[in-house]
């Protein structure tokens, strides 16, 4: 005696088969999106960072000569604000790639687990039914 259980999959398994990970890079949309993305993509380098930091010590002589007040402006105003702004932004670039790659194990270790629990519960179903059929025999053999 064959038994065919008809097994439905949870719809969520395929929700997540169809959408993915959701990363970073889902996040931009529209033309402003795109476009931000575009200038931090830029930015967010250490080469770019080398540049501003080309660019302010071009003013340092001046700021040298203008004395202690004008020193730590340059410093604060220029030199920070334009290196440390690409070096942050490379930072961010760095952390959210980690992030990607973490959320990308993550749904990948999930689906995992979703189709484990997919074939437990076809698993069941068959133990279920072939359960109740031994029970079934077993009572219709007392009764004879």
């Amino acid at each position: 005696m064959s038994h065919s259980s008809s097994h439905t999959p949870h719809p969520r398994i395929e929700e997540r088969r169809k959408a993915g990970a959701h990363l970073t890079q889902h996040e931009h949309t529209g033309f402003n999106g795109r476009l931000a993305v575009v200038i931090t993509g830029a930015v967010s380098t250490m080469w770019c960072a080398y540049v501003f930091a080309a660019i302010a010590l071009i003013s340092l002589p001046a700021a040298l000569e203008a004395g202690t007040a004008a020193i730590v402006s340059w410093i604060a105003q220029t030199f920070l604000q334009l290196v440390l702004l690409s070096v942050i932004m490379v930072g961010q670039k760095v952390a959210a790639k980690a992030s990607d790659k973490q959320a990308l194990q993550t749904y990948r270790d999930a689906e995992a687990l979703l189709k484990i629990q997919d074939e437990l519960h076809k698993l069941l179903k068959i133990n279920n039914e072939l359960t109740e059929d031994i029970h079934r025999r077993t009572v219709l053999r007392s009764e004879t």
